[in-house]
């Protein structure tokens, strides 16, 4: 698969060097220094326009406040799966890809663990891998999205349609809350088959 990144940051680095062991064909754009990140993953550097043009799908991996003007810079992405791992502050509606990129097939994915996360080999706890929800509209474009998430080594799972994008993006404002306050942000949701309180034990 023919991937650009657009972004040189944390969540770049870690999934692109997933995907580039992997075998797939990348290339980096950035504002700071790509072509570090591009001699570390064996990728090939270029514009926003040049990565867009290159790309089947391409990583949004940069500060939330830029989508609107590197989107504006990258040109037309018809056809494109745009892959949004981004959390913007203002929860208050879509989010900000998928209102800016309307011709490209958006995925919410890859939003919810922190960057150290996507940095293990594989991402995983007692043999369970890291589930990775998946918002989107396009059969095609979920299916190449769910293929790069087993990529990197983690366990992609069905989130609903991109009208439920931004409730990852709420989730996402939650749980680093409570990491931030130094609270087990993954307690708070009980295993598969833990039974009601009150009721008896199977």
């Amino acid at each position: 698969m023919r991937i650009g990144i657009f972004g040189t940051g944390g969540m770049a680095d870690a999934l692109g060097t997933h995907w580039a062991r992997a075998g797939h064909e990348l290339m980096v754009s950035g504002r700071s220094d790509p072509g570090t990140l591009a001699a570390q993953l064996g990728a090939a550097v270029g514009s926003w326009p040049e990565t867009a043009a290159f790309a089947d799908v391409l990583l949004l991996a940069i500060p939330a406040a830029a989508v609107g003007e590197v989107l504006a810079e990258a040109g037309p992405l018809a056809g494109k799966v745009l892959v949004d791992c981004t959390n913007h502050p203002d929860l208050s509606g879509t989010p900000v890809a998928s209102r800016i990129a309307t011709e490209a097939h958006v995925v919410k994915a890859f939003n919810l663990a922190h960057v150290d996360i996507w940095r293990m080999t594989p991402p995983a706890w007692d043999g369970r891998p890291l589930s990775v929800p998946l918002c989107g509209d396009d059969p095609a474009a979920l299916e190449a999205v769910r293929t790069l998430v087993r990529d990197a080594g983690g366990k992609p799972v069905h989130g609903g349609g991109l009208d439920r994008a931004a409730l990852l993006e709420a989730t996402a404002a939650f749980v680093i809350g409570l990491w931030f306050a130094g609270e087990d942000a993954q307690a708070i949701l009980a295993p598969t088959g833990t039974p009601a309180p009150g009721a008896p034990a199977r």
